[in-house]
């Protein structure tokens, strides 16, 4: 039997990958530390997603760990001895990172490099599969030329249709603390592999999303206001009239993806990974598709000022994704998506 390491194992992208997984019949070994209720106080906290796989997934073994600890670190890589490692623990957000930019660095930067090392050390075989950001490019795609819609931005050129691929520049832009940090962890991840031939990969996500995201304000947009819908709390706006565009992939979706990595890798690439053109919506757009769901008006507040760094339009371009990967595509539209967060949620605040 295969076995698997999955870091932040209770978050949103490390739960479904660690169901996805051992779903298949792998070995699935998931580490956290719950970070993300110190990140964003209770609203953050995981231990309901880690119990829910405790108690549903078989072959799923959890053990608590903080990857700023490099002793744990290679202690943990040692005993498992894994056949993939999928790490998805960071800190996730680029306005706390400004309020604590140590811990930020720490975890993304430092945690990712005791990490690589402990694979190189113990499981060099290893594939690794890091789950990096949209972030690394800064507000560069900002610079895109866009047309404004009575609901959205967009790209003005035909060019930009599909939107940003990987040849986007990360340096020389405005990126927040965070985008820095996960700058550093994503290059690092792709030097392993060209400097000590790991089997390394960067996935730089769009809006990453699903039922099992404990959104909050600081972190996880799509879950976040729609359980602001739900409950008829008031989402705050930052600027861009509220028509600034993401694109949003389901996490199952991701973890495909990332099971045709490990069946056949390619090591030292990078590849964008969101919901594509199809799986785009501005925050506006949004409101109205929660609405649907919910069956309630949105409450929303406009502050007329943009998150430092923040992008006005993103959309991931997967043409190199699904070149590469021919047998993967997006599965989860953005109805499904919607439909999924809400049911989601509606569970849990019923609890």
């Amino acid at each position: 039997m295969k076995t698997m390491l999955v870091t932040g194992s209770a978050g949103l992208i490390g739960s479904e990958v660690a169901a996805y997984f051992a779903g298949a019949g792998w070995h699935v070994h998931g580490v956290d530390n719950n970070a993300r209720a110190t990140f964003f106080g209770p609203a953050g906290d995981t231990t309901w997603n880690r119990r829910r796989m405790e108690r549903d997934l078989p072959r799923f073994a959890f053990r608590e760990l903080d990857i700023r600890d490099r002793a744990a670190v290679a202690q943990a890589v040692e005993a498992i001895a894994p056949d993939a490692i999928v790490h998805a623990a960071a800190q996730p957000s680029h306005d706390l990172a400004a309020r604590i930019p140590f811990d930020d660095f720490d975890t993304n930067a430092v945690g990712t490099l005791n990490l690589l090392e402990a694979t190189r050390q113990a499981a060099p075989e290893a594939v690794f599969v890091h789950l990096s950001t949209n972030k690394v490019y800064g507000d560069a795609p900002n610079e895109l030329p866009l047309t404004e819609s009575p609901t959205r931005w967009d790209y003005a050129r035909p060019d930009d249709h599909n939107g940003i691929d990987e040849t986007m520049r990360i340096d020389q832009s405005k990126h927040s603390l965070f985008g820095a940090s996960k700058v550093a962890a994503d290059v690092m991840v792709q030097e392993y592999a060209r400097y000590f031939g790991l089997a390394t990969c960067c996935l730089r996500g769009g809006c990453l999303t699903g039922p099992n995201h404990s959104g909050v304000e600081l972190h996880g947009f799509l879950s976040y206001l729609i359980k602001c819908t739900i409950t008829g709390q008031p989402y705050r706006i930052y600027g861009y009239k509220g028509k600034q565009v993401r694109d949003n992939i389901h996490a199952v979706d991701v973890a495909r993806f990332i099971e045709r990595f490990v069946e056949a890798p390619r090591p030292g690439e990078v590849y964008n990974i969101g919901g594509g053109r199809g799986n785009s919506c501005s925050i506006l757009e949004a409101f109205a598709m929660a609405e649907d769901v919910a069956g309630r008006k949105a409450v929303y507040d406009y502050v007329d000022e943009n998150r430092e760094g923040d992008h006005i339009c993103y959309i991931s371009d997967l043409g190199k994704a699904m070149v590469h990967y021919p047998g993967w595509s997006i599965t989860r539209d953005l109805g499904a998506i919607f439909s999924e967060i809400h049911e989601g949620w509606a569970g849990r605040l019923a609890a």
